[in-house]
């Protein structure tokens, strides 16, 4: 999903996490008002090697990514607000700008 799609908007839960449960209808409303936007659940009981290949360290976490680069994670539960102004700062990051400091500090840890 993360390789065909610019943005995608992760929610990393577990069926026994009261905070996932309560989050879940958030991330859901949200989704629907974001039609550009991938809206992707995963179930970190079921999908284990994902949860350990994005370092989810706790439940529920949210991840954002744009251009295959994750710009935001963290773990927690948000209001519907708060992931609203948080998808609104995404789509307004430059990402070109972003993929120019990703090549600058490459370089600079491979000289």
């Amino acid at each position: 999903v993360v390789e065909n799609n610019d943005f995608v908007i992760l929610d990393f839960w577990a069926p026994w996490c009261g905070p996932c449960k309560n989050f879940s209808p958030i991330f859901e409303k949200v989704s629907e008002n974001h039609e550009g936007i991938v809206f992707g659940k995963i179930n970190t009981e079921d999908q284990q090697e994902l949860g350990a290949y994005f370092q989810i360290r706790s439940i529920p976490t949210l991840m954002i990514l744009r251009d295959k680069v994750a710009i935001f994670s963290q773990p927690g539960m948000l209001p519907e607000s708060a992931l609203e102004d948080i998808i609104k700062q995404a789509s307004e990051l430059d990402m070109a700008e972003v993929h120019k400091q990703i090549a600058e500090e490459q370089a600079q840890k491979s000289s």
